[in-house]
C-alpha cells in the first residue's frame, strides 16, 4: 500500500541529496520517478534540483495554481514515485492533490522539505504535509555546537542574525545557519546588546 511521506529537516540536513539518492535507486531498478519541486524555489535554475554535494537532476516544475492530481494523470500517470523537493513551497491544493494520488492511485508519494522558516514558523507546505503524511521522519544536522540544529537563522549580509522579513527568501549558505534553539536565541541575545 502507497504511503505520503514527509521527511522534513534544517538547511543543511541533506534533504536535497536524499532526495536525489532515492530517485537513483528507484531508477536503477528501472522504475519511472516523476521528480517535481515548486515554482517558487528558482535558486539553482527553473527545473533543476541541485544537492549541496552538486547531485543535480532535472525536474517538473510545479505552478502555484497547478492541479496536480491533472499533471499526473495527463503526462505522468505511468510513474511508479513520485519525489518532491521543497515542498514547504507547496500550497495546501498541491498537497491535498499528492494525498488523493497516494490514496486513489496506490502511488508513492516522498516529499523533502523544510519544517520551518528562519522564525520558527511552519510554512504552509510542511504544515500541511505534518497534518495529512502516512509517515514523517527528521532528518538531523547539527548547530556549531554540536547539538541538533532545528532553526534556519537567516543571516545579513554581515553575518548577523535576521529577525525580520518575508517568510520565503531564497538562498543557501550565503544566507542561512542550522542552529539549535539555544545558539540562536543566545546569538539574538548578544546582536541586540551589541546594538
Amino acid at each position: 500500500m502507497a504511503k505520503l511521506y514527509f521527511k522534513y529537516g534544517a538547511m543543511g540536513s541533506s534533504k536535497t541529496a536524499q532526495a536525489l539518492i532515492t530517485k537513483f535507486n528507484y531508477e536503477e531498478r528501472g522504475m519511472k520517478v516523476w521528480l517535481i519541486k515548486p515554482a517558487l524555489d528558482t535558486r539553482d535554475g527553473k527545473s533543476t534540483i541541485k544537492s549541496r554535494i552538486g547531485l543535480a537532476a532535472e525536474c517538473d516544475v510545479v505552478a502555484e495554481d497547478a492541479d496536480l492530481f491533472a499533471l499526473y494523470e495527463s503526462a505522468h500517470g505511468s510513474a511508479d514515485v513520485i519525489i518532491a523537493d521543497e515542498c514547504q513551497f507547496f500550497t495546501d491544493a498541491h498537497v491535498d492533490a499528492l494525498r488523493r494520488l497516494v490514496d486513489e492511485r496506490n502511488i508513492p508519494v516522498l516529499c523533502f522539505g523544510l519544517r520551518t522558516d528562519f522564525l520558527c514558523h511552519l510554512f504552509p507546505g510542511s504544515k500541511r504535509l505534518f497534518e495529512v503524511a502516512d509517515s514523517i521522519a527528521e532528518i538531523k544536522t547539527i548547530c556549531d555546537c554540536g547539538a541538533k540544529a532545528t532553526v534556519n537563522a537567516r543571516l545579513d549580509e554581515l553575518g548577523k542574525i535576521v529577525t525580520e522579513g518575508d517568510q520565503v527568501l531564497l538562498g543557501g549558505n550565503d544566507r542561512y545557519i542550522a542552529m539549535c534553539h539555544k545558539c540562536w536565541r543566545a546569538k539574538i541575545k548578544k546582536q541586540k546588546s551589541i546594538d
